[in-house]
């Protein structure tokens, strides 16, 4: 990961003083004098002139202190150590936000121009190209802040805010009548002459009675009538459009009741600034309310007064699979308007969806985590629905929170944020004003949940659990853990089958015959001896989802990550008559089944058994929205729901809260504890992991990073190793977040590009869940 200097770039001191590096605000030299006087490609003149009225770049005078005259230009590269902007030539036509394909050493890079300048004091070259797209500015603000936030780098920020590289628009055929065939006197009449004087056959007649549309099979019939005048063919642009299934889609608009309707009205007095200027926190909002008391129906009827106020919205759930729908309700009320992105989309539904938001065509964009970034204007609301999920913060870098940078946008544009949650964070409700919505949106009771003591059981259900799934019409299990078996062990000498790449077991999927690793991926075959001993007795242990719908009983339908149609899963669940839905955690997200008379947890104790402070957090949570999930819209019995829980531990606090469906004492007394311990939010917590293939050089590293890191910092401490990588891990508990980010990544820094760090990979995280 060393810095190496590309050639025409001026060397200059770094941040810290140091001479070398490739620090902000660097120049790319004018080495090579004919590089900026080139005749540039057609290709390039033909993007520049789209942006700048047909006026290709000339070489202004870094003196001219009229204009700006300077682009600073951020590379897009992954590389820690190659810290921009650099300065070239600004073209005619660009700002900041323009994406520029620029020389950077042998190079030909894409990059971002994030502010400019009157002058520079080095001789520059000019991008070589201008392309067709830029991000607004509030866009690139965003990036420039997210990366001092996480301790990224600004081009892996920018890089999240593009559309896809490499795909363009799609193009097809559009036709229209022309000349006498556009002309239709008697439209109203069956009987009359729609084509006077013009000798038609009956099927050419048909053809142009379907006109205007898109050409396709009768193209060449269409190109006949062309010839003769009688109809105008030109290309046009053909927008991928994603289709989804619709889900659960509601059939009209609800009547609300008093809780929705005052909840709709705080927000519309937030989205008008009721009172004049709000203060701070003023305009940010918790809906808190129980599973299945209409938390949608208010972010609907939020957004359609968004909409008529002129703003748009964006809306964030945690999950792809919530993503159908959430997208058919909003479709189903406010139409074309409604824009989705999300990472299962084809590069190009994604490049079109990302270009209707950009033009103002869509105005409202559904989907997880990737929407908080849609390239929207007039932001008026943005909500996040289900905003406990943990799915909200990034596994990579940039290891952002989307919720937080949801209330960024909100903050910079005047927006008003609600986030939306059944079992909330404790931050969140510790920050947050509040709106409740005490009661299900259809009078029903909440199910009725038991703690299932199966101290002293062998079996995976408890004898009662089983009955009451063989006894229910609809039901939804969970447990989270996927798989056949978790991992395997030779009985007579102990061996046990590990990843190559990784120090876990290996899972047996017996459906698709292999080991597989669920870090890295990699597969084996299941043995049939021990390698060890030569032993043919392999026990299987542990339970996972997919061994769990061999045991129950029914028709069992399973989701978890190894399932691909997850929609489709969903789908033909809600138009069985009789099931089990089966499955991880996923299943207990938000999913809207009027008919499910049981839920079940088979291992609540899984989480508890985590060394984590957010342990009960997320005991509390999974078990509360899994209990959600049952009891909807007053099932076909009208009897009510139940809600059976098995554990090791029945007498812990959050198990009884859960079993309670008791949010408000849950957090109240969460709180608390965080208090004392001096845990988030009454903290920040940073984690830097360094990682490398040599065990002694990622000790090393993390050891001379230890030395720079603000004091109080824990570790280093090994890691699992994953990926091929040995990992050391460094923990910072400070007071304030601002001041702990800043003093990381001042050390994070000062280590990248020295050279121990070849080969070194950091991984920042600011509050790790």
């Amino acid at each position: 990961m060393a810095a190496t200097i590309p050639p025409g770039a001026a060397a200059d001191t770094g941040r810290n003083g140091r001479t070398g590096g490739l620090g902000r605000g660097r120049a790319v030299a004018d080495a090579d004098e004919r590089a900026t006087s080139r005749t540039l490609t057609d290709r390039n003149v033909a993007a520049l002139a789209r942006i700048a009225a047909g006026h290709a770049p000339r070489r202004r005078s870094c003196d001219d202190r009229s204009v700006p005259a300077v682009a600073r230009v951020e590379p897009l590269v992954t590389a820690r150590a190659v810290r921009g902007p650099f300065d070239y030539l600004l073209p005619d036509g660009c700002d900041v936000g323009s994406v520029v394909e620029i020389p950077f050493g042998r190079q030909r890079l894409r990059g971002v121009i994030t502010e400019l300048a009157e002058r520079s004091e080095h001789r520059l070259k000019a991008p070589s190209a201008v392309l067709d797209v830029s991000l607004p500015p509030e866009l690139v603000r965003l990036a420039l802040w997210m990366a001092d936030d996480v301790v990224s780098t600004r081009a892996r920020c920018l890089e999240l805010l593009l559309p896809p590289d490499g795909v363009g628009e799609r193009i097809r055929l559009w036709a229209e009548r022309a000349g006498e065939a556009a002309v239709d006197p008697a439209a109203d009449d069956p009987d009359a002459e729609r084509y006077p004087g013009v000798r038609l056959t009956a099927n050419q007649r048909a053809l142009l009675d379907r006109l205007p549309g898109w050409t396709g099979d009768d193209l060449q019939a269409l190109r006949r009538l062309e010839g003769r005048g009688l109809v105008t063919i030109e290309p046009r642009g053909h927008g991928r459009r994603p289709d989804h299934v619709a889900l659960g889609a509601a059939a009209g608009a609800p009547v609300l009741n008093p809780d929705q309707l005052l909840a709709v009205q705080r927000l519309e007095d937030a989205l008008r600034g009721a009172g004049g200027t709000p203060g701070p926190g003023e305009d940010r909002f918790l809906l808190h309310g129980v599973t299945g008391s209409g938390k949608t129906e208010v972010y609907l009827q939020a957004a359609q007064r968004a909409l008529a106020m002129g703003r748009t919205a964006l809306v964030l759930v945690p999950e792809i699979a919530l993503t159908p729908q959430t997208v058919a309700r909003f479709r189903s009320r406010l139409g074309e308007t409604v824009a989705v992105l999300h990472s299962g989309l084809s590069k190009g539904e994604r490049r079109d969806e990302w270009w209707r938001l950009r033009r103002g065509e869509a105005r409202i964009c559904v989907g997880p985590m990737s929407t908080v970034f849609a390239p929207v204007s007039d932001l008026g609301l943005v909500i996040v629905d289900e905003e406990h999920d943990s799915a909200y913060k990034q596994d990579g870098d940039p290891r952002y929170d989307a919720r937080r940078v949801a209330a960024w946008r909100a903050r910079e544009n005047g927006a008003v944020l609600v986030v939306g949650s059944a079992t909330p964070r404790p931050e969140s409700w510790n920050a947050l004003r509040r709106i409740g919505l005490p009661r299900r949106a259809d009078g029903g009771e909440m199910p009725a949940v038991r703690l299932v003591d199966v101290r002293g059981i062998r079996t995976v259900l408890q004898r009662e659990v089983h009955q009451a799934l063989t006894d229910a019409r609809k039901a939804i299990v969970l447990l989270n853990r996927r798989g056949w078996a978790t991992w395997l062990e030779c009985a007579d000498c102990g061996h046990s089958w590990e990843c190559p790449n990784c120090d876990v077991s290996l899972v047996l999927h017996r459906g698709s015959g292999v080991l597989r690793c669920h870090h890295c991926g990699h597969v084996e075959h299941p043995p049939r001896q021990c390698p060890a001993c030569g032993s043919v007795s392999v026990g299987q242990h542990g339970l996972g989802t997919e061994q769990l719908a061999d045991h129950l009983p029914g028709h069992v339908f399973r989701l978890d990550a190894d399932v691909r149609d997850r929609s489709g899963v969903l789908q033909r669940f809600q138009e069985a008559d009789h099931g089990i839905l089966v499955g991880t955690q996923m299943i207990a997200k938000g999913h809207d089944f009027p008919d499910v008379e049981l839920g079940v947890v088979v291992d609540a104790d899984a989480t508890l058994r985590f060394p984590d402070f957010r342990s009960q957090e997320r005991t509390f949570q999974l078990v509360a929205q899994l209990a959600g999930r049952a009891g909807r819209g007053g099932g076909p019995s009208g009897a009510r729901a139940s809600v059976l829980v098995q554990t090791r531990s029945p007498e812990d606090r959050a198990l009884r809260h859960a079993a309670r469906h008791d949010a408000h004492g849950f957090l109240v007394e969460e709180l608390e504890r965080r208090r004392q311990l001096d845990y988030p939010p009454f903290s920040t917590l940073v984690r830097v992991m360094c990682e490398h293939e040599d065990e002694d050089r990622a000790q090393a590293a993390a050891s001379v990073l230890r030395e720079r890191m603000p004091e109080g910092t824990l570790g280093p401490v090994p890691v699992f190793r994953r990926q091929g990588r040995f990992r050391r891990q460094l923990l910072l508990k400070a007071a304030h977040r601002g001041s702990a980010v800043a003093a990381v990544r001042a050390a994070v820094e000062s280590v990248v590009g020295t050279p121990g760090a070849r080969g070194l990979v950091l991984a920042v995280e600011v509050d790790p869940r």
